[in-house]
């Protein structure tokens, strides 16, 4: 227990809260728990909490304004990215909101000191016993196990503010939060005897009918860098802009390893040997070299192969240890992806593309908490990053990959069956990757993975307002699956790549891996290919990456014709000709696309 921490437990056990005039308290969020998770104990009074207060942004309007314009391909500003500084002062909270707050905190004797605030003010972070955080928000903490996995968390189902209050706070968290943050991976097996050289091809060739490319056959077997660069048209191509970078995130002790990292390339990026990443840690995030990651290898793998030498950042975020019911170690904190928003959007040089292959069940995460994530993503794109997240592995079902087992219960307290979506990948400020097989032709992944389909939290944005529609009305008769999606939601992928056996190195050993986990790196790699196109010819990076893509860069992608996403007892949803809630807009072309983005260069 940290100095700062016993000094406010002591002080709320010994001091009495400040007098302020009254204001009596109401609920301000309120969740039914979510499936599997069940009541097991109470927490110890001095079990610490790193609470997250947001504030609210009063001109975000005007920030999202900002960023679609300088995203989108036929606006004079398009590729003119706002500073740091012009994203802070447009998400900055209003002073009322900022004195009510420290006014509320200082009641409870909570100084200026104890806090953490964001670069905008719009989140402040207090680590506080949970004693003292259940008096603050009137409610009580329970520790909740869940059944299937084992898990505890400490968690409440409802919290209120004083009434006052209400106007200057979006949300609290961890509060009402049940979310279980996961890789999106499905599939990992063993390689006995990976060949030494993979660009070898004893196979033959296969001709993609819908590109004319020719691919290794052996691409069909085991993906590898070269067949990547096979099936995307990149096959030469090797950046030299200056200026450019990718990055990775990793979380929940994923570490990536630099011993794996060169073993791959030897095998297949040969003129990459002998470089490296950037590692940076975010909240006291480790990068353990005895215990290397699937996860995390297989991003830096393939990322940094297909762009290498672009320079890389591989940010290695640290979360909580698994709670354990008395134990008073361990903190129980936030989704990890809010500590890596509040360090990234803290720094001046921010990689031009950034990937993630984590997420949850958009339903397990609070909506007030998922749409002020989403806005963080926003101001990312606004200074001119692309952020990339997968689409999730289950189809449009739960997070329980068995499909014999998969009930797609909502969390209303209805127990009624809804498809699943997943967050961040619904949130509209980001790029969502499903995931493709097989290479002559493409194909959905059939089994049981590439999630898709609509968000029950974030409306359709302006971008998706002809292809979701259009998908809608000649894709699905009337009443197909009425009541199980949002027709007006956010739909999601956003386009999609090859999402299995995708060879890696972990630990010297060769595996397969798969899962839109791979899709996502996969995206980023050629992405930050198209930033050096455009550095080189003198123009900004690509930034938020939808508004072009949906209105010029559809063009260079490659349509997929064949699959679906089943989950909750149904088949899903079906590709079709132009975009759909499994593949989006199909895979890259980046021939095609180095010759779109060159087109588009704003005033």
């Amino acid at each position: 227990m940290g100095s700062s921490f016993r000094f406010l437990f002591a002080l709320f056990c010994a001091v009495p809260a400040l007098s302020l005039p009254a204001s009596p308290y109401e609920v301000k969020e309120s969740v039914h728990p979510p499936h599997g998770w069940v009541q097991h104990s109470a927490p110890s009074p001095s079990h610490g909490i790193e609470l997250r207060i947001g504030l609210p942004q009063p001109n975000f309007g005007v920030l999202e304004t900002h960023l679609y314009e300088v995203s989108d391909p036929d606006h004079h500003r398009y590729g003119q990215h706002l500073s740091k500084e012009e994203v802070e002062e447009l998400i900055a909270p209003h002073p009322d909101s900022l004195d009510a707050v420290n006014d509320w905190l200082a009641s409870h004797g909570i100084q200026e000191e104890d806090v953490t605030r964001s670069p905008g003010k719009d989140w402040v972070t207090l680590k506080l016993p949970v004693e003292l955080v259940e008096k603050m928000l009137d409610t009580k903490y329970h520790v909740w196990k869940h059944t299937k996995t084992g898990d505890y968390i400490v968690r409440t189902t409802s919290y209120s503010l004083p009434i006052h209050l209400h106007e200057h706070v979006d949300v609290i968290q961890p509060t009402t939060m049940f979310g279980q943050f996961k890789p999106f991976r499905s599939t990992i097996s063993k390689v006995e005897a990976a060949p030494a050289t993979p660009a070898a091809n004893s196979l033959g060739s296969l001709v993609n009918p819908a590109t004319g490319l020719t691919i290794d056959a052996s691409c069909n077997v085991t993906i590898t860098v070269s067949c990547l660069q096979q099936l995307y048209n990149a096959v030469g191509f090797t950046p030299s802009a200056k200026g450019n970078s990718i990055g990775i995130t990793g979380y929940l002790e994923e570490f990536a390893n630099f011993a794996d990292l060169q073993q791959f390339f030897a095998q297949q990026v040969p003129a990459a040997e002998n470089s490296s990443f950037k590692v940076v840690s975010v909240n006291n995030g480790l990068n353990n070299q005895s215990d290397p990651g699937f996860e995390a290898n297989l991003d830096v793998q393939f990322a940094f192969g297909i762009s290498h030498p672009i320079t890389p950042t591989f940010f290695t975020t640290g979360g909580s240890p698994p709670f354990i019911p008395d134990d008073d170690t361990p903190t129980d904190t936030n989704e990890p992806y809010l500590n890596w928003l509040d360090f990234i959007l803290s720094q001046e040089n921010i990689p031009l593309s950034i990937s993630t292959s984590y997420g949850d069940d958009e339903q397990t995460v609070p909506e007030a908490f998922a749409k002020r994530v989403c806005a963080d993503f926003a101001q990312l794109g606004a200074r001119g990053t692309s952020v990339i997240f997968s689409s999730g592995d289950n189809g449009v079902g739960d997070g329980d990959s068995n499909p014999a087992t998969q009930t797609c219960f909502t969390n209303n307290g209805r127990n009624e069956t809804k498809f699943i979506p997943v967050f961040p990948a619904t949130c509209p400020f980001v790029t969502s990757v499903g995931a493709t097989d097989n290479v002559a032709p493409e194909v959905a992944v059939s089994s049981f993975f590439s999630g898709g389909g609509f968000s029950n939290y974030f409306s359709r944005p302006p971008y998706q307002d002809v292809v979701v529609p259009n998908y809608l009305k000649t894709e699905l008769a009337p009443g197909t699956f009425e009541g199980l999606f949002n027709p007006e939601g956010r739909g999601f992928p956003d386009i999609s790549a090859q999402g299995d056996r995708f060879e890696i190195i972990v630990g010297g050993q060769a595996f397969l891996i798969g899962g839109t986990s791979a899709s996502s790196p996969t995206v980023n790699g050629f992405i930050s290919l198209l930033n050096d196109v455009r550095l080189k010819s003198g123009w900004p990076a690509l930034g938020f990456l939808n508004p072009f893509i949906y209105k010029k860069g559809f063009a260079g992608f490659t349509d997929i014709l064949s699959g679906h996403n089943s989950g909750c007892g149904t088949p899903g949803f079906n590709v079709t000709k132009g975009w759909d809630p499994v593949t989006g807009f199909g895979t890259p072309n980046f021939g095609k696309l180095k010759e779109l983005i060159l087109e588009v260069t704003g005033a």
